[in-house]
């Protein structure tokens, strides 16, 4: 089996070189990242400049654009074939709910699954995580079962996992992504050439994140596994907007 890996938080970051440990003991794998911290850039590509492709010392590649670069590189130029598998992480800090849409975790897997091949995103519950060993473990486990039993149809999971032992997981869960409050205001500060600046606020807390949401899975100390999709197309709304554009027509 092969398996390309990237993350968002840079080939450096903990979370993937854990998560790299454990699955090339299952399978033949590829590692290519950003070379920095990309968190939040989404399903971005660099599209206004050439990228250029380095190897670390540990035989990771490290790309100087977006998770979604590092992946589409990958699948499309660097490696000889297409893997069986993508799998992005794991990532300090949660992407549940709302979070996904800006999420580079995610947005990496979704490249993965945007051409053809079966995608994991998977994540720890907080950030300055240190139980990424659990979450690892977990992702071990997924492939695993995959070996066993393939997916049905094309697939992108996103996986949350609590930051607690693997003792201590209460099991897993299939969730929706639950939904949060909006962000709390940007942060005005002035710099010392009294420049105005703007940190983005904090997320929201949940606002639906009852059970059957990832909030709630990760709130109980299991783990969320929500499957997702690409299609952004409002289908109950298409005959509403119909019925919009008509109005006023035969006036």
């Amino acid at each position: 089996m092969k398996i390309l890996l990237s993350n968002d938080d840079g080939y450096f970051a903990p979370g993937l070189n854990i998560l790299a440990e454990h699955i090339a003991k299952l399978a033949d794998i590829t590692v290519v990242a950003p070379e920095r911290n990309r968190s939040g850039a989404s399903n971005s590509l660099t599209l206004d400049r050439p990228l250029s492709v380095k190897k670390a010392a540990n035989g990771f590649y490290y790309v100087n654009g977006t998770p979604t670069d590092c992946v589409h590189i990958a699948l499309t130029g660097l490696m000889d074939s297409m893997p069986d598998m993508v799998i992005s992480g794991i990532n300090d800090g949660a992407n549940m709910g709302d979070d996904t849409i800006y999420s580079g975790t995610v947005a990496a897997a979704m490249e993965g699954y945007l051409l053809g091949i079966p995608s994991i995103a998977i994540s720890m519950s907080q950030h300055n995580s240190t139980h990424f060993e659990t979450a690892a473990r977990v992702a071990v486990e997924l492939v695993q079962h995959y070996q066993k039993a393939g997916f049905k149809s094309p697939t992108l999971l996103n996986v949350n996992v609590p930051d607690i032992p693997y003792s201590e997981l209460q099991g897993r869960v299939v969730t929706r992504l639950g939904k949060r409050h909006k962000a709390e205001p940007v942060v005005q500060l002035k710099t010392p050439r009294n420049e105005t600046v703007y940190w983005v606020g904090a997320a929201g807390l949940p606002n639906d994140g009852g059970e059957g949401t990832d909030f709630y899975a990760v709130a109980n100390n299991q783990v969320s596994i929500s499957p997702i999709q690409v299609d952004l197309t409002n289908h109950a709304q298409l005959a509403e907007i119909k019925d919009w554009l008509n109005v006023g027509k035969n006036n």
